[in-house]
């Protein structure tokens, strides 16, 4: 299972992949670990996309991906690809829009086990009154990331509660 760690604005961005599918990207700390191989097409792909997400060219990432959870995991992660760049949405409109109006503490957990980080959008879920809540990248990094999009897709600056 190749592993690849890429210099990004908000850390190192550890992107994993298997067997041609990419299965996890985190991020980490401002550290970058020395990489021992090459990246294969797959990695070279991924971190040219997040290169182009970060510049502010990339609005949809374009990536084979296979993050591994349960049925409802994955369609909780469907949902969230949906969810526009440069939006937000809070986890009770999640829940409602994806018709599951009482299952916001499920859908939030299944957004805490994202490993896809950034490609599966789960920094664009906000609390209900606006607070940055539930970003196992730190609060920091999810502002960050909402603030880019923003930018990029030319809504300003968002109202952020900390």
């Amino acid at each position: 299972m190749p592993i690849y760690h890429h210099p990004t604005p908000i850390g190192t961005a550890v992107i994993t992949e298997q067997d041609g599918y990419i299965t996890a990207i985190s991020v980490n700390g401002d550290d970058q670990p020395t990489n021992i191989d090459a990246p294969n097409q797959t990695l070279l792909t991924a971190i040219e996309q997040l290169d182009e997400y970060f510049a502010g060219k990339r609005l949809v990432f374009d990536l084979p991906l296979k993050p591994e959870g349960t049925r409802f995991q994955q369609e909780v992660w469907q949902h969230l690809q949906t969810i526009p760049f440069g939006s937000t949405v809070t986890y009770t409109q999640q829940s409602r829009q994806m018709q599951q109006p009482l299952a916001i503490r499920a859908i939030a957990a299944a957004n805490g086990k994202n490993k896809l980080w950034i490609v599966i959008p789960c920094h664009r879920v906000i609390g209900s009154g606006g607070e940055l809540t539930g970003y196992a990248g730190e609060i920091w990094r999810k502002k960050w990331l909402l603030e880019h999009e923003a930018k990029i897709a030319g809504v300003g600056q968002l109202s952020l509660l900390l």
